[in-house]
């Protein structure tokens, strides 16, 4: 088996670190098993591309490839959806239908969500992963099922065992070939990649160009936490191309939050406290807080280049408040140079500090 080095365009997964090398590398080598795959990830990191991706290169790649998501269906619904019911099986069942399971025959079923999966539907999973075999509800007889079946999970399915809320016989059928994706902020070597493969992207659809990013806009990039992963950083980059139009992306086309985190200075934040436990907080809870204040407003007003309307929604609150905040802190009086620079260290500092108390 070799492995896979340039997916198709159906199915892209972007990737230079150490990690997602080594991911490229085992998808080749089970890309033609017919094992079950459990692929487990925070939400965004990119389960049913990987799934899409291991289809794609299988030799089942010329049949179905069906994803459905367990979480949308109520427990009522799910085994209909999954297996299909025949005419009269309950009100409003005029029709045969079949589900997702002969839907994708000969191909893949990627379920994903099973972490959602109810108990009592998931007694039925374990029978038709053993016995490879459906039967439709209300239905009479047994249907032979020839897929591939990938499942998915946000969470890690080991405690939820050990809790009872997810059956482990279910889990070990399920566990054959288990993957891990990382979250991006445990693969940052692939955030400039990720964004200019986005960048390049939405331009095409658009017809548009790709926006210039000045190294500050990469740092804050770099820096940030990612709580979406890739499909967070996905939606940034399609939300720059349609409202940036100045051609170079500036600190108006980022978050706050965005431009605001800075894990390093999180944990120096900390670190700080630890070091002085025992003795009186520097400037008191109070100066912290109005020095915390101050830098995120001069924030909004250089972002919103002096604008105290834009200043205020970027900071979410009513102009009239941000006004009385400004005389509250004695920067009424400081003249706006129309510049935009990247956030300042205090700003960093004084954010994280608060990511420290909570």
């Amino acid at each position: 088996m070799t492995a896979i080095e340039t997916p198709p365009p159906e199915a892209i997964i972007v990737g230079r670190s150490v990690r997602m090398r080594a991911l490229f590398d085992f998808l080749g080598v089970i890309r033609n098993s017919d094992s079950t795959v459990l692929i487990t990830g925070e939400s965004g990191t990119g389960k049913e591309v990987t799934a899409t991706m291991i289809h794609q290169h299988s030799r089942r790649r010329n049949r179905p490839f069906v994803p459905v998501s367990c979480s949308l269906f109520s427990e009522t619904l799910i085994e209909s959806e999954l297996f299909g019911h025949e005419r009269g099986a309950f009100t409003g069942a005029v029709k045969d239908r079949p589900g997702r399971f002969e839907l994708a025959a000969g191909g893949t079923l990627f379920l994903d969500d099973m972490d959602d999966v109810p108990l009592g539907m998931q007694v039925k999973l374990l029978r038709v992963l053993q016995n490879r075999t459906i039967e439709r509800l209300g239905g009479t007889h047994v249907v032979p099922i020839n897929v591939r079946v990938i499942a998915g999970t946000k969470h890690d399915l080991k405690p939820m065992v050990a809790a009872g809320t997810f059956r482990e016989d279910l889990f070990y059928r399920l566990n054959v070939v288990p993957i891990t994706l990382p979250p991006l902020r445990q693969r940052r070597d692939d955030i400039p990649a990720l964004a200019r493969h986005f960048f390049e992207r939405a331009a095409r659809r658009s017809g548009g160009e790709v926006a210039a990013i000045p190294e500050a806009m990469w740092q804050a990039l770099m820096r940030y936490a990612w709580p979406g992963n890739v499909r967070e950083l996905e939606n940034l980059c399609e939300r720059i191309a349609q409202t940036c139009h100045c051609g170079t992306v500036g600190h108006g086309c980022l978050s706050f939050d965005l431009l605001a985190q800075d894990p390093g200075s999180a944990t120096a934040a900390r670190s700080d406290v630890v070091a002085t436990a025992g003795e009186p907080l520097a400037g008191g809870l109070d100066g912290r807080l109005r020095a915390l204040e101050s830098t995120l407003i001069l924030w909004a007003l250089k972002v919103s280049q002096g604008n105290k309307s834009r200043a205020a929604e970027l900071l979410q609150i009513k102009r009239s408040t941000l006004g009385d905040r400004i005389k509250r802190c004695r920067i009424e009086d400081i003249a706006y140079d129309g510049q935009l620079s990247e956030p300042s260290e205090p700003l960093q500092h004084a954010a994280d500090e608060g990511d420290a108390r909570s």
